[in-house]
């Protein structure tokens, strides 16, 4: 086992990050809320698969892992978990305005605004992608069955602290690489994607052959409206999808309106009667870069 602490950038809070969203209740994530630890099992670029145990420390986040892991492995995996947390983000400015928010001031006092991420960008586009057009229940299992039956397994016998946050299908999200051997047959009828079987196999023949470099984008300096249009360019993501993708890479200059946004702004502004996508947008335009963070954290009315 190998054990260390990484510094965030304050104020920062591990419970706040994590829980930012529901990719925490998706393999192969596991939580332990009485304990406000995190499990995570990921794939080193080695080959290796390494389970993670993840919880607050001062100044930042204990990190504890199996397997034993060279000098170059545990540079990379603290790399990885830098960018799931997004330790090094920096929200004083929009700290600054959220608290002349009533709406917002619980991100401050909270340290709100970090959005958990997966280890690659890729394991959260094809996340995203089964979001869509769906009940959370079934994202959930689509996403089980992609682990199952495409991960790489944990190869390591775990002790008793790493039992219980080691994902019991004890598997690595899927690589572009395992997912691109598959055909979209399989993924229809036995992992059960449905229509986005074509979509997720699309994408990972793209990334596998080198055609599409997802993680490039991760500290990409384009200008926003270029990369949404990158995004966009990948079938099976649409305007719901990209702005969630673009939460995740730390873009806040638009709004993932589905159903639920727009029954909020509604229910918020307009006294419950039918709104649309420019109602939600206007609701929130006067935050301008920070409009889809305000959006995401916002103090809606019961």
């Amino acid at each position: 086992m190998i054990e260390f602490h990484l510094p965030a950038r304050q104020p920062f809070s591990f419970y706040s990050a994590v829980r930012s969203h529901g990719w925490y209740q998706l393999a192969p994530f596991i939580w332990d809320e009485p304990r406000r630890e995190l499990g995570y099992l990921t794939r080193l670029s080695s080959g290796k698969v390494v389970v993670l145990r993840l919880r607050q420390a001062p100044g930042g986040v204990y990190l504890a892992a199996l397997p034993e892991l060279t000098v170059q492995e545990r540079d990379e995996l603290s790399g990885v978990v830098d960018w799931m947390l997004g330790l090094q983000m920096d929200f004083s400015a929009f700290y600054a305005l959220a608290a002349q928010e009533p709406k917002l001031r619980h991100m401050v006092e909270r340290s709100l605004g970090r959005v958990l991420r997966s280890s690659t960008l890729f394991e959260d586009v094809v996340r995203t992608i089964l979001t869509t057009n769906t009940l959370w229940a079934a994202t959930k299992r689509m996403t089980a069955a992609l682990v199952e039956q495409f991960g790489d397994p944990l190869a390591e016998e775990l002790p008793a602290e790493f039992e219980r946050l080691a994902h019991p299908l004890r598997r690595a999200f899927p690589t572009p690489q395992r997912l691109a051997e598959s055909d979209e047959q399989t993924l229809r009828s036995q992992t059960r994607l449905g229509y986005r079987a074509p979509y997720i196999l699309g994408l990972a023949r793209a990334v596998a052959s080198g055609e599409l470099d997802l993680e490039a984008l991760k500290n990409s300096h384009l200008p926003t409206p270029e990369l949404r249009k990158r995004l966009l360019a990948i079938k099976g993501v649409g305007g719901y999808a990209v702005a969630v993708l673009l939460m995740i890479l730390g873009r806040y200059d638009s709004i993932p309106v589905d159903s639920w946004a727009l029954k909020s702004v509604s229910n918020e502004w307009y006294d419950g009667q039918p709104v649309g996508k420019a109602e939600v947008e206007a609701a929130f335009a006067q935050w301008g870069e920070w409009q889809g963070l305000a959006y995401w954290f916002w103090d809606w009315k019961e």
